[in-house]
């Protein structure tokens, strides 16, 4: 077997078992929570209860004791009817977990919280039936009240390569050396840290980042934004593929991206919004129905152009049109830099965070093989 393949297999075996290493040692249930969001009146949560097999083996880290979390994880299984309970401060809610083990909370906010950060520590327990409870936490994103302006992106094709409809070549180009970088396209995480920082510093802007792919993928892509230095966002928001009879086939994805971009504006209703996406799968459709709906609400859309055809070209600019008409700009560029120069145009960052965002690409294509 080829080096490179080796050193794909082991990293891939790492990040697998990374789940498991978090509860070594703990027999029957356990909490997965996901990042959480809100606004200081309410907030959002949703995370999985797990059985999985205990583990009190003294092997030492290494690929022998990921091959053995690995083997944990998949007869770990999601458990349904358990009650959680969360707690934010002294902010407390309940909820039951569905048959997949998953829950999923509203908490209005009703008391203050002990400070006024962005990040907050949710406080999770478990009580599964005829068991001792279980305790977990998550953290929970909530914007400054002066927040005026927020950004909701897309991942797959917009912030990274290949997403989840190719995931071998993006777990190759994710693990194998240097290539970790190139993961992510050129300027992406200097563009996104200004954004968010604001062009002050000060802002800590909610970043809001929407995939396609299932919950499942949450933890590639946690490694994804890290070895990237893409700034978090509150939580990646990823459709739920569950299928039941009566919905036989997962949702359109574009009805999951509108339906998550009305719901944030719902929920920051004195924010305007940056939506950032790409050109190849209904983004520019979808953010001009947003516009539509909520007049002056978009502030911008950019659009990471990805090998368009020329009808597709022409039904973009015909689309931009449309926008400009609404009072809405929608730039489309193949480039991160043309992004950051709008935001500067425009007050959303800095003149410094421009010159960060071109030496970022420069030097990410120096990077790149000849």
């Amino acid at each position: 077997m080829s080096l490179p393949l080796t050193r794909l297999l082991r990293k891939l075996l790492h990040v697998a078992a990374k789940p498991m290493r978090h509860a070594q040692g703990k027999d029957g249930y356990v909490i997965h929570a996901y990042r959480g969001y809100g606004s200081h009146s309410e907030a959002f949560l949703m995370g999985r209860i797990f059985r999985q097999p205990g583990s009190r083996s003294q092997l030492a880290p290494g690929a022998g004791r990921d091959l053995m979390d690995v083997g944990r994880r998949m007869l770990r299984w999601g458990k349904s009817g358990v009650e959680v309970e969360v707690a934010l401060g002294d902010n407390r809610t309940t909820a039951i977990t569905d048959r997949d083990g998953y829950f999923s909370v509203h908490l209005p906010l009703d008391e203050p919280l002990e400070h006024q950060g962005q990040w907050h520590t949710a406080r999770i327990t478990a009580c599964p039936p005829k068991q001792p409870p279980v305790e977990g936490e998550a953290q929970v994103y909530l914007p400054p009240i002066s927040t005026r302006l927020g950004v909701i992106s897309d991942i797959d094709d917009t912030v990274m390569y290949t997403g989840v409809a190719n995931k071998l070549k993006m777990l190759y180009r994710l693990f194998i050396e240097s290539a970790e970088r190139r993961t992510a396209f050129p300027g992406v995480a200097a563009l996104y840290q200004a954004l968010h920082e604001g062009d002050d510093g000060q802002q800590q802007r909610p970043l809001l980042y929407v995939s396609r792919g299932p919950w499942s993928i949450y933890e590639m892509l946690e490694v994804f934004f890290q070895h990237n230095r893409i700034p978090v966002g509150p939580i990646l928001f990823l459709r739920e593929w569950g299928l039941t009879l009566q919905r036989p086939l997962p949702r359109r994805s574009e009805d999951h991206k509108q339906a998550l971009i009305e719901k944030m504006l719902g929920l920051y209703d004195e924010m305007q919004f940056l939506l950032i996406g790409d050109s190849g799968q209904h983004d520019p459709e979808v953010y001009a129905e947003v516009v539509r709906r909520y007049p002056g609400r978009i502030c911008a859309i950019y659009i990471r152009q990805i090998g368009d055809s020329d009808s597709r070209k022409a039904e973009l600019d015909q689309l931009g049109e449309e926008l400009a008409a609404l009072g809405c700009v929608m730039l489309l560029s193949t480039d991160s830099l043309d992004m950051a120069h709008h935001a500067h145009a425009n007050g959303y960052i800095d003149a410094a965070s421009v010159e960060m965002v071109r030496a970022e690409i420069e030097h990410q294509l120096a990077d790149e093989p000849a």
